[in-house]
């Protein structure tokens, strides 16, 4: 007990005195995760209104896909994108692999399937609202796609801040492609895990704690513009 007492202290102190390698792994867990759900959102929301305003053969097929892919796990994402970037891979020229870049990719693979499911059912109910509004203003499904973004903005920064979210907390994949390089590829989740298994318990729980708060902030900023689209709403 007096051991992780001892540990907890250690930890506070090394983020109370904003200790720059933890800043260091903090920051670029930030950039990472940021990045990819940038990428993720511009292939995401655009896929995922498309599906909520579009009827076409295979539609269903798609969505089922889709809401698959929201659970791919990430070991074997990590797989398949070290396979492309590897030296024999189709883009192991770029030169990629075990670079921040590729933890983005990794990041933003994983989540943009997330993004794309909860952006069509956010539209979807939409898209039945306005629906008959939008043609008589002569705008077809494809048209009326940037409306409903735009209308929909409260509901998707939530999904976008559940893409952050799942993208911070990331930990199998981005160790496969960035080979968790102090000083260079090692985020916060991939820290953690590394610390622990050496045994530095301060350094793993002031990590685990930057990252809680960064969970929880983003929680409490969802729920907050939950809040605000419901009162807009309303």
């Amino acid at each position: 007990m007096g051991d992780l007492h001892a540990a907890i202290t250690a930890a506070l102190g090394l983020i109370l005195a904003v200790d720059p390698a933890v800043m260091a792994i903090v920051g670029l867990s930030l950039r990472v995760s940021l990045s990819a759900v940038l990428i993720a959102a511009l292939v995401g929301l655009p896929l995922g209104a498309l599906l909520a305003v579009t009827r076409f053969p295979g539609r269903q097929s798609a969505i089922v896909a889709l809401n698959a892919l929201m659970g791919l796990p990430p070991v074997v994402a990590g797989l398949l994108i070290y396979l492309l970037l590897s030296r024999s891979g189709p883009l192991g020229p770029l030169g990629l692999l075990f670079t921040p870049t590729a933890m983005v990719i990794a990041q933003a693979v994983l989540i943009a399937p997330i993004l794309a499911a909860l952006t069509r059912e956010a539209l979807s109910g939409l898209w039945e609202e306005y629906a008959e509004q939008l043609r008589s203003f002569g705008a077809g499904p494809l048209r009326a796609v940037p409306t409903l973004l735009w209308d929909g903005r409260f509901a998707l920064l939530t999904v976008l801040l559940a893409g952050f979210g799942r993208a911070s907390a990331e930990v199998g994949a981005v160790m496969i492609v960035g080979g968790n390089i102090e000083g260079f590829t090692r985020v916060m989740t991939t820290a953690i895990a590394l610390e622990t298994s050496k045994g530095d318990l301060p350094l793993a729980l002031a990590l685990g704690l930057v990252l809680m708060a960064i969970v929880v902030a983003v929680n409490a900023l969802a729920q907050a513009l939950r809040g605000a689209a419901s009162r807009w709403a309303g």
